[in-house]
């Protein structure tokens, strides 16, 4: 036995594949070493494109324009690949799509699955409550979601127009630029905007209150880490740090959401990603549902990978459409049942007795509950609380009253 067990490691080693002390899972051994894992990426990267998923007129086109392996087509950008093909823009996307999908499921992943890290639960607990969330400056609605939006998770905003989506969004493109020490999370914001609706004007006055509710605080404590903090927290700072894009259709908004990661590479100080609005491109020009349902269960899980693996929280916007039932219909978030699940938290906003409220009406770890809350001239704020009411015969007691007190005194 031992005879074989050092003729097995001679010739391992004779092959290449000893790796740290355990021998390769590809060659009979424990963890994954570079020479197999080199090998199965280029095993993946040259199947055959006829070996897809894909739709068998997207196939012939392919394979006709001289796309015949998989790394062939993964080195383009979805518009080329429309323009060389033949296809369409939304058949390049899913392609791209699936692809790197299906190649991203090839024995590499099963291959590095044997050496990826195992956490515990304590572990994953201590690092969700190191990681901390972006406050709303609405404090009602804060500890609604437990403590402000959280990261690495995705929060869909619902509501009909004019309640309050945009608002809170560009609040929450300048609140996860707040210092450390004022109880923020430092970061920068990535801003998608669908409809043309972010107003610089508006982010101004935002900006500016939130620039001065943290003056006060370093004023209060007078300790030199809150001086260096507002040194570089300012109206200019603020707005260098939201990096906007406008995408005018589904297919700009699929690109601009492929190419993030790239876009980290770059900035990884980004901590909050904005879609404004998800549902806006997806609503019109879709004849084939069947591909839009496709489109967006892959732009959630590409949005999920990018939560997990950047550390970010993801807002999205989604607008209300009316269900019509047997006896009754009501508002319901748009996209469909299936787009339910793609968001971790979501959160109606709504009207009621010309009060705005908001609505957790999905959380893992939050029971369902309604806030009140305001869109003042500062941004998004809590409703200020009632003042002592004075009974209409107590007044008019003390309307009687006065003027005979001020007849004695004269």
């Amino acid at each position: 036995e031992s005879r074989k067990n050092k003729e097995r490691d001679k010739s391992v080693e004779r092959a290449g594949c000893w790796f740290g002390g355990n021998l390769c899972s590809v060659c009979s051994g424990v963890s994954l070493c570079h020479s197999c894992l080199f090998s199965a990426q280029s095993d993946t990267m040259q199947r055959d494109v006829g070996s897809f998923p894909l739709a068998p007129t997207v196939k012939v086109k392919l394979i006709g324009a001289g796309f015949l392996t998989a790394q062939d087509v993964t080195g383009m950008k979805p518009l080329e690949l429309s323009r060389e093909a033949g296809i369409s823009k939304e058949e390049a996307l899913e392609t791209l799509q699936i692809v790197r999908r299906e190649s991203l499921g090839d024995k590499v992943c099963f291959s590095e699955a044997a050496s990826v890290r195992k956490y515990t639960a304590l572990e994953l607990l201590e690092q969700e409550q190191a990681q901390g969330a972006i406050i709303t400056f609405c404090s009602v609605l804060d500890d609604m979601l437990g403590g402000g939006v959280p990261l690495t998770k995705i929060t869909e905003v619902c509501g009909a127009p004019g309640v309050g989506k945009t608002q809170l969004c560009m609040q929450l493109a300048v609140d996860v630029q707040i210092p450390e020490c004022f109880g923020g999370i430092a970061g920068e914001a990535v801003y998608i905007d669908t409809e043309g609706s972010f107003m610089v004007d508006r982010v101004v006055d935002i900006a500016e209150a939130c620039v001065q509710h943290c003056k006060l605080i370093s004023k209060s404590h007078q300790q030199h880490e809150y001086e260096e903090s507002m040194a570089s927290f300012s109206l200019d700072s603020i707005f260098s740090r939201i990096y906007y894009f406008r995408c005018h259709d589904y297919v700009e908004l699929l690109a601009q959401v492929h190419l993030l990661p790239d876009f980290f590479l770059q900035h990884p100080e980004v901590r909050l990603v904005i879609i404004d609005s998800i549902a806006s491109p997806f609503r019109h020009d879709f004849d084939d549902l069947s591909l839009r349902t496709r489109l967006l269960n892959g732009l959630a899980q590409q949005l999920i990978g990018l939560a997990n693996d950047h550390k970010l929280a993801v807002i999205l916007t989604n607008q209300m459409t009316t269900r019509i039932g047997q006896s009754q219909s009501m508002l319901v978030p748009a996209l469909g049942e299936s787009w339910g699940h793609a968001a971790t938290i979501r959160l109606i906003l709504h009207w009621q007795w010309q009060q705005r409220f908001a609505t957790l009406y999905k959380s893992p770890s939050h029971k369902e509950s309604t806030v009140p809350f305001q869109i003042s001239p500062l941004g998004f704020r809590d409703v200020p609380a009632p003042g002592p009411q004075v009974s209409s015969s107590e007044s008019q007691t003390n309307l009687r009253k006065r003027p005979r007190v001020e007849d004695v005194k004269q």
